[in-house]
């Protein structure tokens, strides 16, 4: 798989950033059509040991998928061209629409931005019901999924998340199956066992070391967050909701205009990841494209690390029976944790009267029963929106 250029994979994933709506399990079906089917990079059984893999990480799945098949394509230029073609359509809407939201006024802007707002109940209710199908399969995983709920609806304070992450691998140690080892085939270049060492340390140590140089609203506080926030996402990005929030609201934003963010980013191709644009920006009004940029680089960083950290050592996770069923108590972790999210702050702050909830409440019917596209829900939620507030003026 080793013998392409950087040029010639950041071209195909730019076309991928332009062209994949839907999320990351949709990310993952229009790679396999372009790079296994149509370009035969590697195999399907390649492929799928590499989605594993990345699974199996915290992260966001499908830029790491992205970042893993530039590395074995084209060496670390490959990596870089891969994530840069993969995510830059989508940064810079986030960006652009960052910097048009703080003009936006009027009651019919109003009504369009509390559209985006109710978008986001009904695209993370439909998220939560697919999580919650694979990763709660059994009675013990979704009671690990109700107690995270409650116990982050009762103790809504940022450190309850990590707690609950360590707690729910801890517990499925124990409660969970680990299911079977998958045989570890060659996936082409990979980093060495010492630079993939390099790399894991360098992920902790960013961990450890930027709490303790940030100050109060200064930039590595902002990076402080993004990066916290990148490395304890589990199961979807749609998880990185309260961990971005309980960051970042009320001390660089308020709710709407984080919500307002969360929505928008539902409308774009490539990864829900490039929210972070949005969220810089916003955060550092006064150095809009500096706290984009800064966003942008932290929140992907620790997933990227984790990969090319763990590419090289593939065969003895994928062989620890241990870790495999840590990982299915986190992930159980996660679906309850995102069912509070759902409800504050995104139900709390989207949906103030009856109207909203019947918009939002059509939009995920569409969305479960008719797979209407996100695009679509979006549009339409904010449409409607705008109907409700000109017919009530």
């Amino acid at each position: 798989m080793h013998d392409g250029t950087a040029r010639d994979v950041f071209g195909a994933f730019l076309k991928l950033g332009c062209i994949s709506f839907g999320g990351p399990i949709a990310h993952l079906g229009y790679f396999r059509r372009e790079l296994v089917e149509r370009r035969r990079w590697l195999d399907d059984q390649a492929y799928g040991e590499l989605v594993g893999l990345c699974q199996f990480l915290p992260g966001p799945a499908s830029s790491q998928v992205g970042f893993a098949l530039g590395l074995m394509r084209a060496g670390p230029l490959g990596g870089f061209a891969a994530w840069a073609g993969f995510t830059l359509p989508s940064a810079l809407m986030m960006f652009g629409f960052a910097l048009v939201a703080t003009e936006l006024s009027g009651a019919v802007a109003e009504a369009a931005i509390h559209g985006l707002k109710i978008a986001a109940v009904a695209v993370v209710a439909q998220a939560l019901v697919g999580m919650a199908r694979s990763l709660t399969p059994d009675p013990r995983r979704m009671a690990m999924a109700a107690g995270a709920a409650a116990a982050m609806l009762v103790i809504a304070v940022p450190a309850a998340q990590i707690a609950l992450i360590v707690l729910g691998a801890l517990i499925g140690i124990v409660v969970c199956p680990s299911g079977e080892a998958r045989p570890q085939e060659s996936l082409g270049w990979t980093p060495s066992r010492r630079a993939g060492i390099i790399c894991l340390t360098l992920f902790a140590a960013l961990l450890v070391l930027l709490p303790l140089a940030a100050t109060e609203g200064s930039s590595l506080a902002l990076a402080d967050i993004l990066y916290r926030a990148g490395a304890l996402v589990f199961g979807g990005g749609h998880v990185v909701l309260p961990l971005l929030r309980a960051g970042l609201v009320p001390g660089w934003m308020n709710d709407g205009g984080f919500l307002a963010g969360y929505g928008a980013a539902q409308a774009v191709p490539g990864p829900l990841f490039a929210l972070s644009a949005y969220l810089g920006a916003i955060g550092m009004p006064k150095a809009a494209p500096l706290g984009a940029v800064i966003a942008l680089t932290m929140i992907f960083l620790p997933g990227l690390l984790l990969i090319a950290g763990m590419l090289p050592f593939r065969a003895v996770l994928g062989r620890s029976s241990r870790a495999r069923a840590a990982i299915a108590g986190v992930n159980a972790t996660v679906v309850g944790i995102l069912a509070a999210a759902l409800y504050d702050p995104l139900w709390t702050s989207g949906i103030d009267s009856l109207a909203d909830a019947l918009i939002a409440l059509a939009g995920f019917a569409l969305f479960v029963g008719l797979r209407v596209p996100p695009l679509a829900i979006v549009f339409g939620s904010v449409g409607a929106a705008v109907a409700v507030a000109m017919w009530q003026a």
